[in-house]
């Protein structure tokens, strides 16, 4: 009996898992690619609780042979986000910029943490996170922390459930600079998504 219940919740978590994926078509995805001429580098976004000063989500932008976003179990989603396996493609400043401050709201504040690293380190994290897969919920923190520790020279990256154990982490590398970014819009983000919408549109009609 115990074994036909684990087998359930399998199911229904792995379930949970696939209604949240999200697969752009390999054309999109092509069309979109963006390379940003920084120097390679690594940022980890801890999304925090401003009330509680708990961690509440955790992502990784990676600057490699192109500049993606490891959104694991992230639930920022629209057809104007090109995104495949939790990996948003095309991370444009302009994208960036919105997917920061779309998680910046007056419940919740953004801390950046960036640490340049070689060619191959940066090709090596995209490579993981292009090849991860879709996230299941809850597990934001635990993926990339453990993404991060299959990285040369990351390896004192503890694998935890917890966003901000990964930033303190993460603050211990040589190298790390950390920004923090606070807005106080409505604490519904989709209203943020709302307006990204519109102004893609009206500059795509321009």
């Amino acid at each position: 009996m115990r074994q036909v219940l684990a087998a359930a919740l399998a199911a229904v978590f792995l379930a949970g898992c696939a209604v949240d994926q999200v697969n752009a078509p390999d054309a999109h995805i092509k069309a979109v690619r963006y390379h940003h001429d920084a120097p390679p580098s690594l940022t980890l976004f801890t999304m925090v609780n401003n009330e509680t000063d708990k961690g509440a989500h955790s992502s990784l932008m990676i600057n490699a042979s192109e500049r993606v976003i490891f959104d694991p179990a992230g639930t920022l989603k629209h057809e104007v986000l090109v995104e495949k396996g939790d990996v948003i493609y095309g991370v444009t400043p302009r994208v960036a910029d919105f997917y920061t401050r779309a998680h910046a709201r007056k419940t919740f504040h953004v801390v950046l943490q960036t640490i340049e690293v070689s060619p191959e380190i940066a090709e090596k994290a995209y490579e993981l996170a292009t090849k991860n897969g879709a996230v299941a919920p809850a597990l934001c923190a635990m993926s990339t922390s453990s993404l991060l520790q299959k990285i040369p020279g990351f390896d004192s990256i503890n694998t935890t459930f917890f966003p901000q154990k990964l930033r303190a982490d993460f603050a211990k590398l040589s190298g790390v600079t950390e920004t923090a970014l606070y807005e106080y819009d409505d604490a519904d983000k989709t209203k943020a998504l709302r307006a990204y919408v519109k102004e893609v549109q009206e500059a795509q009609n321009f």
